[in-house]
């Protein structure tokens, strides 16, 4: 594709005269750049010699030292600190010795389960058999391929990483390929070490990633593609380098090898940074990162100050852009909102323990952005997965599953002394090896809040209202496309709901099935029918393409209109104008919800004004493991046959036309479950307006009593 027509399908969402001409500048000069690298790279594969990851290019004060003297330096420096908890490891090996393992006082605010937990994952890698996303364990084999997606078989050439086709069209996934190859797993072997000190462990580390080496020339193949990637591989393997660097499999061959990566790792990402003036996303976030994390922790590298200072800055400037004022990600997704938040929570403790001064208008946004979490936390302490959710972690410290972000609260509880984010009694152990045992015991001494102590929100930049008391809880989406416009992780979910009651999540969000292996269901899972909103005449809110798969147009353009919030009720007003384009006249749906917090039920108002005559589908979309059935033309109710608990869906209007439709959701990316929609259908003229009641009924709760005040609000008393 030539540089004028990537511009022209770059050139949506909010882009400027100024920002547009320089970004047709910086995409030439990005392209006479890559025409170099692919050269040099090319002549250095002919000789047989790729010294970007055999030679590390040391700064002066180092570049003298002999192996063994460079070996004992690694060996024995104090500083630049890492995490408290990695720190621990470093003084427990002192202690005992330098070859005996930590002391197990370092880690006794690491519970027996937990300990018991990570060692079998490292056992679990031992033997090359762990898990990958949501698709469950694979076994790798005695050799690892890492060029070798393992769900479709596909396996990658190594090409020059500027020519290497990431969507292939034939089942494969790179995202699936880029989780191996971000090492994530080789944390657990880290610190399963750092806890027993067996060298097995560490011998393990070492074939893995001598391996990993030898297979991804510096430059060359998918690994090599996305500098994002390069960044957080670089992440793990820094954590892991902190645990192991004292381990006596760590010899100077090995030092050499592991710096000369760590060194190809900075500079690809330097040279082939993600940034673009019309917009930037938790890729180039990514990106600046992994040059701070290289450039403070080794500041023997040559261009290690450079790439710190310049990390540092850039970090910063993307929380400006990135972070929205009411603290959410800018990419329209609570996903890649905790990857985002991990990238940022991370570094800023990192810099602390390192002296490096952050200004205070910073920690204030960083905060901002754990508020964000804890305001859409459901009342189960799990998370609404809105828009995109693939799993995406900066630094793996404990497996999590996709809705699972209370951690963050945790951390962030210890670190700001906040009891509104302790909504666990016992710390994450995120906390442990990022704040150390003094992290959990401020954590421990905090009280508890609780997840269903939140109380209702609205971030109208973010576009979420939030109406909720105790366990009763509704979130509804006005979030736009995301990244001003432009779109990429966002999903056609405008006016949508959430509903979870009575600790059962009732109605939710598809979330993320795949999305390159699967083009049909990609686009699917972001649909707009695949949402608890409203369709018209089969049309998507913003258009999407099979083809696109991470280009999503930005005409619904939703907003919220209206937010009151006191003791007795809630009420949150929001539109979105997606279908003002349709052919059969233009319409605008308004979404007003009124959450009764005294009689426990919300008031759905939906108007589509406009013109012409239209079929219209009213959507809700039932959360996995729920089942759905229809009690007449006008009520539906959704049960978790668990509990026993259940939601009714009423038409206050006696709509008939109602079904229940199949539909699919997915809580990790690579796995999906059959749900079920409530769907209401009528073809009406426009200007139309439809009321929907929503009824939470609890295990041992009056049935009757529920019923009769459902009856009462039909007949409007």
């Amino acid at each position: 594709m030539g540089i004028t027509r990537k511009i022209k399908r770059a050139l949506r969402g909010e882009v400027g005269v100024r920002a547009a001409s320089l970004e047709a500048g910086r995409r030439v000069a990005a392209s006479l750049r890559r025409r170099r690298e692919r050269a040099l790279l090319s002549r250095q594969a002919v000789r047989g010699a790729q010294p970007e990851e055999r030679v590390p290019q040391l700064s002066p004060a180092f570049a003298r030292m002999i192996g063994a003297e460079l070996l004992a330096h690694f060996r024995g420096r104090a500083t630049p600190r890492f995490f408290e908890g990695f720190d621990a490891a470093r003084e427990g090996f002192d202690t005992a010795g330098g070859d005996g393992g930590p002391s197990a006082g370092e880690f006794a605010a690491l519970t027996d389960e937990r300990v018991a937990v990570l060692t079998e994952e490292a056992r679990e890698v031992v033997a090359h058999r762990w898990p990958l996303l949501g698709y469950g364990k694979f076994d790798f084999g005695a050799e690892i391929d890492w060029l070798r997606e393992p769900v479709s078989g596909a396996r990658w050439p190594l090409l020059f990483h500027g020519d290497v086709a990431l969507v292939r069209g034939d089942g494969s996934d790179v995202r699936v390929l880029w989780e191996l190859n971000r090492l994530g797993h080789l944390l657990a072997l880290a610190r399963a070490y750092a806890l027993a000190g067996d060298e097995r462990l560490a011998e393990e580390f070492f074939a893995q990633v001598e391996g990993w080496r030898v297979q991804n020339p510096a430059g060359f193949g998918p690994n090599w593609a996305c500098a994002m990637e390069v960044s957080l591989r670089a992440l793990n393997l820094l954590a892991c380098f902190q645990l192991l660097r004292r381990s006596p499999a760590m010899d100077e061959r090995r030092l050499l090898m592991l710096l000369a990566l760590f060194d190809a790792h900075g500079r690809h990402v330097r040279r082939n940074l993600e940034f673009s003036y019309i917009a930037t996303g938790n890729h180039y976030l990514s990106d600046v990162t992994g040059l701070l994390w290289l450039g403070l922790l080794l500041p023997e590298l040559r261009d290690a100050a450079a790439w710190r200072a310049f990390g540092l800055r850039e970090l910063l400037r993307e929380m400006d852009k990135q972070v929205l004022p009411d603290g959410a990600d800018c990419e329209a997704s609570t996903g890649y909102h905790r990857f985002v938040t991990e990238l940022f929570l991370y570094s800023f403790i990192l810099c602390r323990a390192n002296s490096v001064e952050i200004e205070e208008r910073y920690r204030r946004r960083l905060r901002a952005m754990l508020e964000y979490v804890r305001a859409y936390l459901r009342p189960d302490g799990r998370a609404p997965l809105v828009g995109d959710a693939d799993g995406g972690r900066a630094l793996p410290l404990a497996r999590r599953a996709a809705d699972e972000h209370t951690y963050l609260l945790g951390v962030g509880a210890s670190l700001f002394g906040e009891p509104r984010f302790k909504v666990e009694g016992e710390a994450p152990e995120e906390v442990f090896w990022l704040l150390g045992a003094e992290g959990v015991r401020a954590y421990e001494e905090l009280e508890t809040a609780g997840a269903q102590a939140a109380t209702s929100a609205v971030f109208e930049r973010a576009g979420a209202c939030v109406l909720r008391e105790g366990d009763l809880y509704l979130l509804l989406s006005a979030s736009g496309a995301g990244l001003s416009g432009r779109g990429a992780h966002g999903h056609n979910d405008a006016l949508s709901i959430e509903v979870s009651a009575r600790g059962v999540s009732f109605l939710g969000d598809p979330a993320t099935y795949a999305y390159t292996s699967d083009p049909r269901a990609r686009q699917l899972f972001r649909s707009t029918t695949y949402h608890s909103t409203v369709g018209v005449d089969g049309a998507e809110q913003n258009t999407i393409a099979e083809d696109k798969p991470f280009i999503i147009g930005d005409e619904s353009r939703p907003r919220v209109l209206r937010w009151e919030s006191n003791a007795a009720r809630d009420l949150a007003v929001a539109e979105h104008h997606g279908y003002e384009r349709l052919p059969a006249g233009p319409v605008t749906h308004r979404r007003a919800v009124t959450f009764d917090k005294r009689e426990g039920y919300w008031l759905i108002e939906d108007s589509l004004t406009g013109s012409g005559e239209h079929d219209f589908k009213f959507i809700f979309h039932a959360a996995p493991g729920r089942a759905a059935r229809l009690l007449d033309d006008s009520t539906a109710e959704v049960r978790d046959a668990a509990t026993g608990a259940r939601l009714f869906i009423v038409s206050l209007d006696s709509l008939a036309g109602v079904a229940l439709e199949p539909r699919w959701s997915s809580r990790e990316y690579g796995s999906k479950v059959e749900t079920v929609a409530a769907c209401w259908t009528l073809r009406a003229r426009a200007p139309l307006n439809v009321r929907w009641l929503l009824v939470p009924v609890g295990t041992g709760e009056d049935v009757a009593a529920r019923l009769e005040l459902i009856a009462r609000l039909r007949a409007g008393r």
